[in-house]
């Protein structure tokens, strides 16, 4: 993640253990942002608890929808940067994406919510501070990105995307548009900036019915 905060953890004092929110369809990658509105009372406690120690938790999409559902092997921590209590009982809170990670092992809690062991060493490139020649791809990119978003009848402002780095552009539409379980795991799980930007645009391109051109 570029431009990394002096707050944020360096990759080896990520923690042992971290909580997990599973939501499907809510994901966070490195150096995007996700708010959230925390109302239930498993999730208030881990988010009380993650204050206490190294704020960071866990998003994980569920492979299904029942009470305690299998979870996907691969998320990303966010850190929490801001947080506010409201007057009835809710927490408003953003995260910023940190690194992904792989779950290990799901380990017992009292708390109500999810706790795993994190397995961080496949993800160091999340912290990798140099910049990828992305530029052909990148053009690419923003045509089917134009297209799916003309698709699905959404507006861009284009002038705010334009500012941001090709991380910061690529990881935060990842959470930003509607995509698919699958489609948004996949991206996850893609190990480099590159090859997420190149499966990105196949899968915007496949949703709207177009038709790929080789770079």
């Amino acid at each position: 993640m570029k431009n990394r905060s002096p707050f944020t953890q360096r990759f080896d004092q990520l923690p042992d253990t971290l909580p997990v929110f599973p939501l499907t369809n809510v994901v966070v990658l490195p150096g995007g942002f996700l708010p959230l509105n925390i109302f239930e009372p498993r999730y208030l406690h881990m988010i009380q608890d993650a204050m206490e120690s190294h704020r960071l938790v866990g998003m994980i999409q569920p492979r299904d929808d029942s009470a305690k559902p299998e979870l996907f092997q691969v998320g990303c921590a966010g850190r929490i940067i801001r947080y506010h209590e409201t007057q009835d009982g809710r927490l408003e809170i953003v995260l910023i994406g940190v690194c992904r990670f792989r779950i290990d092992e799901e380990l017992s809690t009292t708390r109500g919510y999810r706790l795993v062991k994190p397995d961080w060493s496949e993800f160091a490139v999340d912290f990798d501070s140099g910049e990828e020649p992305l530029e052909r791809d990148k053009t690419h990119f923003n045509s089917a990105l134009k297209a799916y978003l003309k698709h699905i009848d959404m507006q861009a402002e284009w002038k705010t995307l334009d500012k941001l780095s090709d991380e910061e552009l690529i990881n935060n539409l990842v959470g930003a548009l509607p995509l698919s379980v699958t489609d948004k795991q996949m991206l996850i799980e893609a190990d480099t900036l590159i090859h997420r930007l190149r499966a990105f645009t196949a899968i915007l391109e496949g949703n709207c019915g177009v038709q790929g051109v080789q770079h």
